[in-house]
Parts: C-alpha cells; structure tokens; sequence
C-alpha cells in the first residue's frame, strides 16, 4: 500500500488510516443548529458530489500515493474528495462510532468488508468465521453507505488507471482502528487519534 500524499499539506486530519497525511480544506463552515444526517443523507451527498466534474478534475492525481481534499460535508460532517493511484488501498480499518458512505466518481474501486460487529475493546485477534466476507466492485456512479464500526478495506486493483472517490463520515472521525489479516485471522495493529493524522 502506498502511502497517502495530500495535494496542499495544511493542518487537517486525513480520511484514512494513514498517519503520514494531511489535507486542503474547501470550506469549514459549518451551523450547530443542523440535524445530524443520516446515513441516507451521506449517501445522497456523494453521489451528488461526484457528478460535479469541475470538483473531480480539481484533484492532484500523483502516481505514488493517495491524494485528496477536504470537502464541506452535509450536517457537520466530515468529506473528503480522494484520488487512488494504480494500485493503492487502505488496509484493514474501520470508522469507530462514524457512520458513513462513499462513492466512487472516476474509475473503479474494490471494497472487502466483514459482515460482523467486531467486539469495540479487549482483543488483539480473532479468528473470522466463515461466511463473514463481502467483496463488492464499485465502478463510477455507484457507492454504498454503512453504519457504525464498519471493517473495510478499499482497493483500486487497476494496473495503469487512476480511481476517484467521495468519502463522508458523521460524526467526524473519533479515531480509526487499523487490522492485519492473515486467512481467516484478524489482528487489532493500531488505533489513530484524529490528532496524529494532522
């Protein structure tokens, strides 16, 4: 996995497990007096995001590692516009207590998700259960939305072409658990902290 590049570093943590990024923000306003959205509303604002074409052809696409910027999401949430070069994926992680939704605007993405609530604290591995996987290909205009404690990854398995994607998460991201999977063991390796992603 390549490590994520933000195309403008500045002080914002970064949609993803890696604690090597940063990002630009296009906006930061945002009202307390909004209703938190639902997953539904996350899913409509991606997909509505990613028919803007002026907003995908204004993402730096570098061919070593991700690259992305930080959107103005509906409700206080936290969105993010990120670009995949061939190749590139996440790792295992999950959202903690952030519900979600993402769609893919250029290209094509893979996502590998476990179709089980993983226990919130006091493990280190567990052995998955058959039956527990879920693979889905997401080509342009289709997406998909997921609730709280979501264990994904996401790939783009393209040899030679870019991937771009719109991400949301409410609330912002609390913090990110990060996995190793070896077969049908799976490894807590990391917890991230919004504050290490700055």
């Amino acid at each position: 996995m390549s490590s994520a590049r933000s195309a403008v570093p500045t002080a914002h943590p970064a949609p993803s497990p890696s604690s090597a990024a940063s990002s630009v923000s296009v906006s930061s306003a945002c009202s307390s007096a909004v209703a938190a959205p639902t997953v539904t509303e996350l899913l409509a604002f991606v997909r509505r995001t990613a028919r803007d074409e002026a907003l995908i052809a204004s993402l730096p696409l570098d061919p070593e590692g991700r690259t992305w910027i930080r959107l103005d999401g509906p409700g206080g949430s936290e969105a993010w516009l990120i670009g995949w070069p061939p190749g590139s994926g996440t790792g295992w992680h999950d959202h903690a207590e952030s519900i979600g939704a993402f769609t893919t605007a250029a290209g094509a993405l893979k996502e590998h998700s476990l179709a089980v609530r993983l226990p919130t604290d006091g493990w280190k591995t567990l052995e998955l259960t058959d039956g527990v996987d879920r693979s889905r290909e997401l080509a342009a205009g289709q997406g998909r939305a997921f609730g709280q404690h979501h264990v994904h990854e996401v790939l783009n398995e393209s040899p030679d072409a870019h991937a771009v994607s719109v991400h949301a998460y409410y609330p912002p991201l609390p913090g990110i658990r990060r996995f190793s999977r070896t077969g049908a063991v799976l490894r807590l390796e990391q917890t991230e902290s919004p504050e290490e992603w700055q």
